[in-house]
């Protein structure tokens, strides 16, 4: 049980833990930080968070910064990973000892140098967390209690934290009834270049493109359910993707690279008129798509219950 949990950033991503959590009955109090006045009032008035925190000069019954960490259990960065290091700046002066950190950005490497230079000593405290969860939709009426159900949450532990404070993070995840995994910050981010942050590129790419085309009304009014499912993601926030992108800059550049060789391989095939070539690549991404979501289904399935004889 978290008697404080303090989220900075109550939309989707932090609306949804403190729904969650508050849904299990695993927590306590919780406090919403955020930059818009007129968001966290507007989780208050849903019951997502009980109180507002502020890390200017509080005002119309906010708490000042340090009565909103006071006594926390648990911080959790909700924010679009640009603003990591100026938060974790302002919570240092205010961070007590038997609080832990974690955030939920999707990169990590740059949160942890960010973590590292804002938090110094006390880094030990920040546990590094990506829940794998999301939806189209934004800010506080955007949050649902079951976002995290059955979903992946990654946490990529630094070499000071403890295995104590670890568990308080993924217990936390837990209660959320998500489903917890390990690995590296580098390894976080070569993966998800590749199967997240590479794809939000493309849509965004395929829908910006086809929007600047003089005939985009025509295009657009023919698009149909297989346009609409591969562009999905394009309906995500640009601001969070613009700093994802920029975040994970390196591995991203790898990815697209090799997206943009296997495109100019495709081309050729097609200038070609080498169906057997194109065929191949087809053939070979539906049969690699098919196990995915096969091991996926099975993942999912419950265990049939025994019989009896």
């Amino acid at each position: 049980m978290l008697n404080k949990v303090v989220i900075f950033g109550v939309g989707l991503i932090g609306g949804s833990f403190a729904r969650s959590l508050r849904k299990a009955g695993a927590v306590g109090e919780i406090v919403g930080v955020g930059r818009s006045a007129t968001s966290m009032a507007r989780a208050k008035e849903l019951g997502i968070i009980d109180a507002i925190g502020v890390s200017g000069v509080a005002a119309d019954g906010a708490l000042p910064l340090a009565d909103a960490l006071h006594g926390a259990d648990l911080v959790l960065l909700a924010a679009p990973v640009a603003q990591t290091e100026a938060i974790l700046a302002s919570i240092a002066p205010h961070l007590q000892a038997g609080t832990v950190v974690t955030d939920a950005g999707s990169t990590k490497s740059d949160v942890v140098a960010s973590a590292r230079r804002a938090l110094g000593s006390k880094v030990a405290q920040f546990v590094p967390g990506h829940p794998i969860a999301g939806r189209e939709t934004n800010g506080p009426d955007a949050a649902i209690d079951n976002l995290y159900v059955g979903k992946k949450v990654v946490l990529t532990a630094l070499a000071e934290n403890s295995e104590t404070d670890v568990e308080r993070v993924a217990a936390a995840w837990r209660a959320c009834d998500a489903i917890i995994h390990r690995l590296t910050p580098e390894e976080h981010d070569k993966v998800f270049a590749a199967v997240s942050h590479l794809p939000h590129l493309l849509a965004y790419a395929l829908v910006d493109d086809i929007a600047r085309k003089p005939h985009a009304d025509l295009l657009f009014q023919y698009a149909a359910s297989g346009f609409r499912d591969f562009t999905r993601i394009a309906g995500s926030s640009p601001e969070m993707w613009r700093d994802i992108s920029l975040a994970n800059q390196p591995a991203l550049l790898a990815e697209l690279d090799a997206y943009m060789a296997q495109l100019t391989l495709l081309r050729a095939q097609l200038a070609a008129n080498d169906g057997a070539g194109l065929e191949q690549v087809y053939s070979n991404a539906q049969h690699a798509r098919h196990q995915w979501i096969t091991a996926i289904e099975a993942a999912e399935t419950p265990p049939s219950p025994d019989k009896a004889d």
